[in-house]
């Protein structure tokens, strides 16, 4: 992945620190050389008089060079963290667009793509910590091998010195990764209750019902359990780091010891002393670095696990290699042949062998209670879901024969719980069909079709002007506006199969008459599905379906269903009489 961000920049960091990771051992043996020719020269045994300076200047050109080298990579690592996390973040988008709306509907998924998304994100700096790995353990090499010419014994030491503290630190890594696992539902509802005591959707009823304490001492209580066992494991872990600790400082000055006491036998030169104790020195700091830069790899590796975990989720909706085109026009319809359908990991149906017909060019209304399974009817429609049992047909064929894209593209939707898009308001209309986002004439056309014109007019930008108010400029509108708008995006799409579910809600009674005296004229040679607890707009439709339990329990005409007396009858009744 970090390849595929860029091959170039990649490239370049890799030959930076192989460069840099060599300087640290050619710099401590130019300073040995510069001691024991300084050495020489205080007891009268020095030789080339200029030699000292020559290696002073040598040693100043490598620090120099080394600094270089640093800001260098820097660079590339600040240049490739950039691109990878936008890579990275697209890459999460792209694949979140391609997976089932069921996906987004499950708890457990959705703990495991907030996860992806957030831990994944705050730990990319793990790519700096890799690189940087690698150039130490080429440093750490090279320092080796001066050392080890003059003891092995040395290098064993100090890595069995080093060791039981990596292994603390990677057992504290694991538990505490546990502990954000465990926590992510809660820490989710946190943000939840974080943005609902200060957004703008909720204000008004946050201080009309008095909720901000209440909002703030639920999220303290949240917060407060968190915080008691995340303090709990890190002072374990302060603890026993510490202790840990001790080994390679022991370890270090023993070798310490062990290199004087040959110095002061004759066995080793000044010079030899200064090299043998900057290696050394340096040998333990990058074991050390290396053994906490690979627990932080082991511990962001559980994070990055997240990551792909959400890249191997697969969509179970997709076309096969041969999938139809969807018929332009459509010719026969839509059948329903014993549909039933429930969520995965659910025994409860929310349709039960739901059969009924919906011809080229009818117009029918869904009706029925809150949760009796009308929104998910028209999500099996347009493939949204795929049922459970049973099949759905058009023009005779099954759904799933068909290309996903080419189906939706033929089917305009606005569902109750619209999208509002803090963007222009061209783009808002737009939206409904991405391809001709552009096409001004289109969006003015769909705009008129969905009585949205006037609206934009008052708009000081008109069609440039930003709705919502998350930016600079933007206007708020009302829930009735927000739902022209949103009508106009399903117009946009000029498509064959128009469903709206439960599309005037939030419209006073003149601009009801108006939506749908426009509606009824607009969907005159397509295909409609109204979705609608009102009676007045159920009425236009060719056939109404009733349903009840998951279940189509009557259709017909408003007067054969009145006239039928049943469930349909009534609920008119019982709306009429609010009226009397």
């Amino acid at each position: 992945m970090v390849w595929d961000t860029s091959a170039t920049v990649t490239s370049a960091t890799v030959v930076l620190r192989l460069v840099a990771a060599l300087i640290p051992v050619v710099q401590l043996w130019v300073g040995k050389l510069i001691i024991d020719q300084v050495v020489r020269s205080i007891t009268g045994h020095a030789t080339g008089g200029n030699r000292i300076w020559v290696l002073l200047a040598y040693e100043i050109t490598l620090a120099v060079l080394s600094d270089l080298l640093s800001r260098a990579v820097n660079l590339c690592d600040s240049l490739l963290g950039d691109k990878f996390t936008n890579y990275v973040s697209l890459r999460l988008m792209e694949h979140a667009a391609d997976l089932d709306l069921v996906s987004f509907e499950d708890p457990v998924f959705y703990d495991k793509l907030e996860r992806a998304r957030r831990q994944t994100t705050a730990r990319l700096g793990m790519l700096a910590v890799l690189a940087g790995m690698a150039q130490q353990f080429l440093t750490l090499l090279s320092l080796s091998a001066a050392v080890v010419t003059f003891s092995p014994w040395f290098l064993v030491l100090l890595v069995a010195a080093v060791i039981p503290a990596f292994l603390g630190e990677t057992r504290f890594a694991m538990l505490a990764y546990s502990i954000l696992y465990r926590w992510t539902p809660e820490r989710r509802e946190l943000d939840y209750l974080r943005m609902l005591g200060a957004s703008n959707q909720s204000a008004k009823e946050v201080k009309i019902f008095g909720l901000g304490r209440y909002l703030a001492e639920r999220s303290r209580v949240l917060f407060d359990r968190f915080y008691r066992e995340n303090k709990s494991l890190a002072i374990k872990r302060a603890v026993s780091g510490s202790l840990l600790n001790l080994l390679p400082t022991a370890g270090y000055y023993g070798a310490y010891v062990l290199i004087l006491m040959r110095t002061l036998a004759g066995a080793l030169t000044v010079g030899s002393l200064t090299f043998l104790v900057g290696a050394f020195a340096r040998s333990r700091s990058l074991i050390e670095n290396l053994f906490s830069s690979l627990n932080n790899i082991a511990e962001q590796a559980l994070y990055i696990k997240d990551l792909f975990d959400f890249f191997e989720t697969k969509p179970g909706i997709v076309s096969g290699p041969d999938a139809l085109v969807a018929p332009r026009p459509i010719r026969s319809g839509f059948e329903f042949r014993g549909v039933s359908f429930a969520y995965p990991g659910s025994e409860r149906r929310v349709l039960r062998g739901v059969s009924f017909r919906f011809d080229a060019g009818e117009r029918i209304a869904l009706i029925g209670e809150n949760g009796a399974g009308k929104t998910t009817l028209v999500k099996l429609l347009a493939r949204l879901y795929d049922p459970t049992e049973g099949a759905i047909l058009l023009d005779g064929v099954d759904l799933r024969e068909y290309d996903v894209d080419s189906l939706r593209g033929e089917i305009g939707v606005i569902f109750q719980d619209y999208m509002r898009y803090d963007m222009l308001a061209r783009e808002n209309i737009g939206l409904g069909r991405v391809d001709e986002l552009e096409n001004q004439a289109r969006i003015e056309s769909a705009a008129r079709k969905s009585l949205a014109e006037p609206l934009i007019a008052q708009f000081a930008g008109g069609y440039e002007q930003m709705l919502g108010r998350r930016f600079e400029d933007g206007v708020d509108l009302s829930a009735g506006q927000w739902q022209k708008i949103a009508l106009a995006r399903a117009y946009m799409r000029d498509a064959q199969v128009l469903i709206l579910d439960e599309p005037t809600a939030s419209l006073d009674a003149r601009a009801e008459y108006e939506v749908f005296l426009r509606f009824a004229d607009l969907t005159r040679d397509k295909m409609a599905v109204l979705i609608s607890h009102r009676f007045s707009t159920v009425r236009m439709a060719d056939r109404i379906l009733v349903l009840a339990g998951g279940e189509v329990i009557e259709q017909g005409t408003h007067q054969q269903l009145v006239a039928l007396g049943g469930r349909y009858a009534e609920l008119f009744e019982l709306q009429a009489a609010g009226y009397r």
